[in-house]
């Protein structure tokens, strides 16, 4: 198996690389970063989902399991006192039916995004 994990929040993605050759308990140890709204603190639906695949050479990538992560308190945590964070602790992977087929341990951190402007340019 070749897993990898596609984590989303809203409309954004992103993609873990792929790891080989550790079986049935595939260490990732990435970071991600996503944008976030202030006005995003009041909606308590936000979630990240992680969607585990095994990486196929000759044919669609398989679907292995997904977990998904409540973040609005971290989110609200960051609006308030600029962070928020969410220990790394275990999630069920389940799959489309609910069935539970593993876990994936996870950290969540919020930390205040500050915009900048430099010449003109706002970053």
């Amino acid at each position: 198996m070749d897993p990898y994990v596609m984590i989303q929040y809203r409309n954004q993605e992103q993609k873990s690389s792929v790891v080989k050759d550790q079986g049935t308990n595939p260490s990732w140890n990435e970071t991600f970063k996503f944008q976030v709204q202030n006005a995003e603190a009041a909606e308590h639906h936000q979630k990240l989902v992680l969607r585990i695949m095994d990486k196929d050479i000759f044919n669609v990538d398989d679907f292995v399991g997904q977990a998904t992560i409540s973040v609005a308190d971290v989110i609200s945590l960051g609006v308030e006192k600029g962070h928020g964070e969410l220990h790394p602790s275990k999630y069920s992977v389940v799959l489309e039916d609910r069935t539970n087929c593993g876990e994936i341990r996870v950290g969540v951190k919020r930390t205040k995004f500050r915009r900048r402007s430099y010449k003109g340019y706002t970053l």
